[in-house]
């Protein structure tokens, strides 16, 4: 499985970015798909997963600002991240793991960075 990230950048506080990843491959290995973020000197951390029938899991940082969607036809799972705080600036990365949750498999990061 390979996972292709984009739509990172720079936004001001209180912006909106929406980033997206794009699965090829072995596809039909994958159950849960999300996102993951390290700041600088901190640990990865999980923002949100989403599995194929659609139920969601977001960290309580980003609950009420960030959507996470999939199209499970194009194997694509979307963030949409509103009111941006500068303490969301980070490295995220898309994640997919298998339906045994056993295995990770991880897209290259794309930067964002919430500054004015």
């Amino acid at each position: 499985v390979q996972l292709q990230a984009s739509g990172g950048g720079l936004v001001q506080p209180g912006g909106s970015l929406r980033l997206s990843c794009a699965a090829s491959g072995m596809v039909f290995s994958i159950n849960a798909m999300g996102w993951y973020r390290q700041a600088p000197g901190n640990q990865r951390e999980l923002v949100a997963t989403i599995l194929k029938d659609g139920s969601s899991n977001y960290a309580d940082s980003v609950k009420g600002r960030f959507t996470i969607s999939r199209d499970n036809a194009k194997n694509t799972v979307y963030l949409q991240m509103n009111s941006l705080r500068p303490e969301d600036t980070a490295v995220y990365y898309c994640n997919a793991q298998n339906w045994a949750f056993s295995y990770n498999y991880w897209g290259q990061g794309t930067l964002v960075t919430v500054s004015s």
